[in-house]
C-alpha cells in the first residue's frame, strides 16, 4: 500500500510542469477564460500623448569628381578636394559634426557605335582613356547650432553635388520618461471621466502596462490573442571614417601634392543659407486597469 502512495505521489509531481505548461484554452476556441483582472468589473483605460519637439539631428553629403589619364592623379585630385574640406570640418568638433568619407575609382572606356547606331564602351583593357574618381562626404549633424554654417562650408568647397539636407529626431531620455509618466496620467484622466459618465467610481489600480497590450486583448479571439507591439529605441551612433581606392598598373609614387586651399571665410559667409530644422512629433501610449466601484 504504501507503495502505491508513493507511485501516485511521484506521478502527480512529475505530471505538475506539464500541467502548469497547458494553455488556458484550446487554440481556435471560440471562448477563452479572462485574464486574472477581469473576474470582477474593471475598466481598461490608454493615455495616449503626443508632442512636437524640434528636429535635434541633420545630415546630407557631398561628392567631388576627377578625371584623369592617370588613375593615381585622378585619386589624389579628389582627394585632395575631400582632406581640404575635412581639415575645415573637423574645427566644428566631432560632438557636432561627423564625418564619412569614401574614394572610388573608375575607368573610362574609349567608345564606339554599332550596327544600330548606339553608343557603347569598348570594355578592354587596352582601350581605356581615363580614370575617373569620385570621392564623397557624408556628414551628420547633431548640433543644430552649426547646421547652416557646415553647410555653407561645404558649399564653399565647390562640390559636383549636394544631396538633400535631411532632418530626425532622436529623442532625449527625459523626454521620453516624461512622455511614459504623461501617457499613465492621461490614462486615468480617461477613466475618471468614463467611470463618472457611467455612474462608477474608480478602484484601485489592477494593472499598469506601459506597452499598451493589456488594453488590446481580445477574449473572444480564441488563445493566444495578443497583439505584438514594438518600443522605440534609443541608439548612439559612432564615428565611421572608411575609404577604398583602385589602384592602376604600377607605377613610381608621384611626388606629394601642396594641400588644397581650405574653403575662405568670405566664401564660407557667402554660401549660408537659412536652414531651420522642422518640428517632428513624439508619441507614447500606456495601459492603466482599474477595478470599479
Amino acid at each position: 500500500m504504501m507503495k502505491r502512495i508513493g507511485l501516485a505521489a511521484l506521478m502527480a509531481l512529475t505530471a505538475a510542469p506539464a500541467l502548469a505548461q497547458t494553455p488556458p484554452a484550446t487554440l481556435g476556441a471560440r471562448y477563452v477564460p479572462a485574464p486574472w483582472w477581469m473576474q470582477d468589473p474593471v475598466i481598461a483605460s490608454t493615455g495616449q500623448v503626443r508632442v512636437e519637439i524640434t528636429a535635434n539631428r541633420a545630415g546630407f553629403g557631398a561628392s567631388f569628381q576627377s578625371v584623369e589619364r592617370s588613375v593615381v592623379e585622378a585619386s589624389r585630385k579628389a582627394a585632395d578636394q575631400v582632406r581640404a574640406l575635412s581639415q575645415a570640418l573637423a574645427a566644428y568638433g566631432v560632438d557636432a559634426v561627423r564625418v564619412e568619407t569614401s574614394l572610388t575609382t573608375r575607368p573610362l572606356y574609349d567608345q564606339y557605335r554599332d550596327e544600330n547606331g548606339v553608343l557603347r564602351d569598348n570594355v578592354r583593357a587596352d582601350k581605356i582613356e581615363r580614370y575617373q574618381a569620385d570621392a564623397s562626404v557624408s556628414l551628420a549633424i547633431r548640433d543644430m547650432a552649426v547646421l547652416e554654417r557646415v553647410y555653407a562650408t561645404v558649399v564653399a568647397s565647390q562640390p559636383n553635388s549636394i544631396s538633400r539636407v535631411s532632418f530626425s529626431l532622436e529623442p532625449e531620455n527625459a523626454w521620453v520618461s516624461r512622455l511614459a509618466a504623461e501617457a499613465v496620467k492621461d490614462a486615468r484622466a480617461r477613466a475618471v471621466a468614463a467611470a463618472g459618465n457611467a455612474g462608477a467610481t474608480l478602484g484601485a489600480v489592477r494593472v499598469i502596462d506601459p506597452t499598451g497590450r493589456a488594453c488590446q486583448t481580445d477574449v473572444l479571439a480564441g488563445w493566444p490573442s495578443y497583439q505584438a507591439s514594438t518600443g522605440a529605441q534609443t541608439t548612439v551612433d559612432s564615428v565611421s571614417v572608411t575609404g577604398s581606392r583602385v589602384q592602376g598598373r604600377a607605377s613610381a609614387p608621384p611626388p606629394p601634392p601642396p594641400p588644397a586651399p581650405a574653403p575662405s571665410e568670405a566664401n564660407i559667409e557667402a554660401a549660408r543659407l537659412a536652414l531651420q530644422p522642422p518640428l517632428r512629433q513624439l508619441t507614447d501610449s500606456a495601459c492603466v486597469v482599474y477595478s470599479l466601484n
